[in-house]
């Protein structure tokens, strides 16, 4: 981690209210004088374009895409993670390696091979995870879904993040509840994280 920035990842599983929470943090954080950025993964660079058309087909290499996600994130964190968090700022993502490591296990079955690939990830000084069950978080999905967004596969990408929490500490918010009542967790989260960091 760089002096005086901070690096915080939003994850959960799809509809669990990632980029809503994400965006309005940054906007609270900013709001309170806290420099901050939003920023997301899949990204909107060249990778990142790949992979979002790749998640409508219905057939892919699951390794293909588990090493292109990976590229993706270098990218990512040459390009805008580590730079903001130079500048202190505090960088929040909608989705980082976390994400890999549930959906990816789930689609390869070789949960320390995408580990291995990610190995080059910096770590996040906060990772949340927003927690609930597929058959909720698809009912909040209004666009057309992606192979991803199946309850049954999402029901094992649950049980993946579940165990990646309690291996690594990542803390769990019940993203069941409303948007306010969640987000105020999450704020109470961060605010515990940053505090005689940058607020």
């Amino acid at each position: 981690m760089e002096s005086g920035g901070f690096f915080i990842a939003i994850e959960g599983i799809d509809g669990s209210g990632k980029t809503t929470h994400s965006k309005k943090l940054v906007r609270w954080l900013n709001k309170h004088g806290v420099k901050s950025i939003y920023t997301k993964e899949p990204t909107n660079g060249d990778i990142g374009r790949i992979l979002r058309s790749l998640a409508r087909k219905k057939s892919v290499d699951p390794r293909v895409e588990a090493l292109l996600f990976a590229a993706d994130r270098l990218e990512h964190l040459n390009k805008v993670i580590q730079p903001y968090i130079k500048k202190e700022y505090v960088v929040i993502s909608d989705r980082y390696v976390y994400s890999s490591l549930a959906y990816q296990t789930v689609t390869t079955s070789d949960p320390e091979w995408v580990k291995e690939i990610n190995k080059f990830a910096l770590k996040p000084d906060l990772t949340i995870l927003l927690d609930l069950e597929p058959r909720i978080g698809l009912s909040r999905v209004k666009r057309n879904r992606t192979r991803f967004e199946e309850e049954s596969f999402l029901e094992k990408v649950r049980r993946e993040y579940l165990r990646l929490a309690e291996i690594d500490g990542l803390k769990i918010v019940d993203a069941s509840r409303s948007i306010g009542e969640v987000f105020q967790e999450i704020v109470r989260e961060v605010a515990k994280y940053l505090k005689n960091k940058v607020i």
